[in-house]
């Protein structure tokens, strides 16, 4: 992005601008490279021109939420990256209506702090996300979940940006939810609305708890991880079968290509150390997948999203 560009596509924007930011250390690998330009709108409508310009002037862009289960390329990525986490976009709010309590809770708002919040006001709905660590707008973007549920399951209405700015909000009941995705066109999650039950907030609090401990006795929680690398794939009977049972039996747990290897404690999760680099992660995984296709003629999809300027990376 050349300079002279960079001055004149920011200049006038209610936007805060970091050229060549180091994005790769803002995921929970804490490896990879750098983006072009790294971009925070102070407000809704910053980033709706911001959206307008990119596509008027055809320049690649992509969001940022919490960078859980990404992935960014040594080598970095093109384009400009969108981080939402200016207070407009983090806010929550509650009201009553006829089917229980509405939350409505801005796409940067962290999963985390929004699922404890509902838990101190004795609120059911979102124990699912439980120790899955995203924004609001990540999590809806991938249908974020495990054994206890998804975040689709209470989901109401979302609002969205188009790819000119414009604001279109849709029902649950428009949207395509599957196993880790949603067919979700606009690129950009602006806002999320959740029917959620009161409840006693004490066995609200204690099902957190049994949760969290599950996830902390099987999980490396506190390990360089983007959580699962793979999606548990999905047999011709219609069952998912584990992934990390698949990688297991097929003899890879603590395998390891660098700074990069495959968890002793779930053989689903990839860790780095201090020497990773992502091109340790991307040749793991490769490995990974050929390996279990050799032993059981399963393909692994991955559910680490990778970012690249190299269109023959693996995303």
């Amino acid at each position: 992005m050349p300079a002279r560009f960079r001055s004149t596509f920011f200049g006038d924007l209610d936007v805060d601008v970091t050229f060549d930011a180091p994005i790769g250390k803002m995921t929970h690998f804490v490896i990879g490279g750098q983006a072009d330009a790294l971009v925070r709108p102070r407000s809704a409508d910053a980033l709706s021109l911001l959206l307008r310009r990119c596509h008027d002037s055809q320049v690649p862009f992509r969001v940022l939420g919490n960078g859980a289960n990404l992935l960014v390329d040594d080598i970095g990525i093109d384009g400009i990256v969108v981080k939402l986490d200016h207070d407009c976009f983090k806010q929550t709010r509650y009201h009553t209506t006829d089917q229980g309590e509405a939350l409505h809770a801005m796409s940067g708002a962290d999963m985390a702090t929004t699922l404890m919040e509902t838990v101190r006001h004795g609120l059911d709905g979102l124990t699912a996300m439980t120790g899955i660590p995203a924004s609001i707008g990540g999590a809806v973007r991938m249908n974020a979940g495990g054994k206890y549920g998804c975040i689709s399951d209470t989901l109401d209405t979302i609002t969205c940006l188009s790819t000119t700015g414009e604001l279109i909000t849709h029902t649950k009941q428009n949207i395509q939810f599957g196993y880790r995705e949603s067919r979700i066109a606009e690129p950009i999650i602006l806002s999320a609305t959740f029917t959620l039950q009161h409840c006693d907030p004490i066995p609200i609090r204690d099902k957190v708890k049994e949760i969290f401990a599950w996830k902390k006795s099987c999980q490396p929680l506190a390990d360089s991880s983007a959580g699962c690398a793979f999606k548990n794939p999905l047999l011709p009977d219609g069952t998912r079968m584990s992934a990390g049972k698949l990688i297991d039996n097929a003899g890879l747990k603590g395998l390891s290509v660098g700074g990069a290897s495959i968890s002793k404690q779930h053989a689903n999760f990839i860790v780095t150390n201090a020497n990773a680099t992502a091109r340790n992660v991307i040749d793991l995984m490769q490995t990974v997948r050929e390996r279990v296709k050799d032993k059981t003629q399963i393909h692994l999809q991955n559910e680490v999203v990778t970012w690249s300027r190299d269109p023959e990376v693996i995303r």
